[in-house]
């Protein structure tokens, strides 16, 4: 995998650059390492997901010039033990209405 990059739909500024070591693959989805991630922008929320496999994760919103954006990608802070590999990396969607992706 090359650099990755996130960008919000119509926004040519990059949301989240990564290199591939700082991204994970799972499941179909991305993980990207807390560094990649500019945390004045990223507001972790009380909204929660349990998954029966990984455990409980928490939405992520982002905020913008217009305001917020709900559910951009989530978190595991404290995964079942299996998935102690993403705890702390941000999970995107490969495709969403929100955002793109290029790797």
């Amino acid at each position: 995998m090359n650099r990755l990059c996130i960008r919000l739909t119509g926004d040519e500024t990059p949301l989240v650059q990564a290199e591939p070591d700082q991204v994970q693959e799972l499941e179909g989805n991305y993980y990207i390492h807390p560094d990649c991630i500019d945390a004045d922008r990223f507001e972790t929320s009380d909204r929660i997901y349990n998954c029966p496999v990984k455990g409980t994760s928490y939405w992520v919103d982002v905020r913008t010039d217009r305001g917020y954006l709900n559910d951009i990608c989530w978190i595991y802070p404290d995964p079942l033990p299996d998935y102690s590999r993403i705890a702390g990396w941000y999970g995107f969607y490969p495709t969403h209405r929100k955002y793109e992706i290029e790797t």
